[in-house]
């Protein structure tokens, strides 16, 4: 049974997570019509939300569907950009490391860009939290924004099956990712990686099932952590 502490973490959680339904519902809603303009049938799409719950990995691993990209490829590109995550749970290994497994495990499952960046915020703000604690409020974000994720998405498909195939809103694919990664550009290693992977992707663009995409990210990746390693020996 959970103790007043830990009751308490998991409502601040749910509190601080609450503002993030703002962005999730229009783009899970947009993910639902779009993957559904490609064909998923509603089941597919649901299950894609369910068990991915990565919108920029969700629509890159869509984006390589629609252009008839093997399995392969769709994977990969999914797990290029999600590399994040594992850098998220790094960070989150001092905080979580000695929390029972399975919490550890429910964490690894909803552990996707607002419930890491609030909790280490929380974290941070709260260093003598213990960790039954800090569990609980990353639960407490997570929880509430997971969920929603999901039923926006099986509105968003069961509206896209009915908008008629002369209406295709696969254009809306990259336009969200240019709303999702303007902001993010907060540094030079950002706008370098940014530039490269956009003028390979232009330059690739002929290849097939998509390869050009797979080539440009990898390649402003490296160009990113290039430019980072450059500037803290400048520093």
């Amino acid at each position: 049974m959970a103790t007043s502490t830990e009751k308490s973490a998991y409502l601040r959680g749910l509190i601080d997570g609450a503002p993030f339904l703002i962005m999730a519902v229009p783009f899970a809603v947009v993910f639902g019509v779009v993957a559904a303009d490609a064909g998923l049938q509603l089941g597919q799409t649901i299950g894609f939300s369910l068990l991915v719950i990565a919108g920029a990995s969700q629509f890159a691993s869509l984006q390589m569907m629609l252009e008839d990209a093997s399995i392969v490829l769709v994977l990969a590109a999914g797990l290029a950009v999600n590399l994040r995550m594992a850098m998220y749970s790094a960070a989150l290994v001092p905080h979580l490391g000695k929390a029972p497994i399975w919490q550890r495990a429910v964490v690894s499952y909803l552990n996707f860009d607002q419930s890491y960046m609030m909790s280490i915020l929380e974290y941070e703000r709260r260093p003598q939290m213990r960790v039954p604690d800090k569990v609980h409020y990353f639960l407490g974000v997570a929880s509430l924004i997971a969920p929603v994720w999901v039923i926006a998405t099986a509105v968003g498909a069961l509206v896209g099956a009915q908008i008629p195939e002369a209406y295709a809103l696969d254009f809306v694919v990259p336009i969200m990712f240019l709303a999702m990664v303007a902001p993010m550009l907060r540094s030079l290693a950002h706008v370098g990686a940014a530039f490269v992977s956009a003028l390979l992707g232009l330059a690739l663009a002929g290849l097939p099932s998509g390869m050009g995409l797979i080539v440009a990210a990898v390649c402003a990746m490296m160009v990113g952590a290039a430019i980072e390693v450059w500037m803290e020996r400048r520093a």
